[in-house]
């Protein structure tokens, strides 16, 4: 019964302080405005969450949680070929990017918050590794141009598919979500693959 009341309490907090960045993208989300949106005091946010990093890396698990991420990888991870995993990657982070731009934007307005920074670079050192999966079953067959190293491929592919130039690219330049993915796949592949 308490392993169950903890639980609830703790994604209270969550659901909470995701509402807060969803709204607020500059606000702070100081413990205490994150602990009266979830209606408890903030010593209980913090007996779940001991630091605001913890808990702003915690959201932002939850909110892939949530939209299924694993389940969205899946194919990625499942794929046969170095190119299958490729394609598979780029469209299922592609298309999980528009479910993130709120949280992601309010992360990115805080630079000089180091609890949002850290929340930030833990989220694209997941997605970074992804790239390098893979880059990596790229190289294990023989599929990857010869132009780049393993870790130039993967930077290569990390910036491909950030945050900044999807925003960029849908948000600024117009391009459905569609083309976005489609054309991201597409550079990817002339960029990356052999003989592509």
């Amino acid at each position: 019964m308490m392993s169950t009341k903890k639980n609830y309490t703790r994604e209270t907090i969550l659901k909470a302080a995701w509402k807060i960045l969803d709204e607020s993208p500059r606000a702070s989300s100081r413990m205490s405005d994150i602990a009266k949106e979830a209606g408890i005091s903030r010593q209980a946010v913090y007996l779940h969450f001991p630091t605001r990093a913890e808990l702003l890396i915690a959201t932002a698990r939850y909110v892939d949680e949530v939209y299924e991420i694993d389940e969205r990888l899946r194919k990625s991870r499942n794929a046969t070929t170095g190119k299958e995993r490729l394609s598979a990657y780029i469209e299922a982070w592609g298309n999980y990017l528009p479910c993130v731009d709120c949280m992601a934007s309010a992360f990115l307005a805080m630079p000089d918050d180091d609890d949002a920074m850290a929340a930030w670079n833990d989220r694209m050192a997941e997605v970074r590794d992804g790239c390098l999966a893979a880059i990596e079953a790229l190289a294990a067959d023989d599929d990857l141009t010869a132009s780049y190293t393993v870790e130039q491929a993967t930077d290569i592919l990390w910036m491909l598919l950030s945050i900044q130039n999807w925003q960029l690219l849908t948000v600024k330049c117009g391009w459905s979500q569609a083309d976005y993915v489609s054309h991201i796949l597409e550079i990817a592949q002339n960029v990356l693959v052999k003989n592509c």
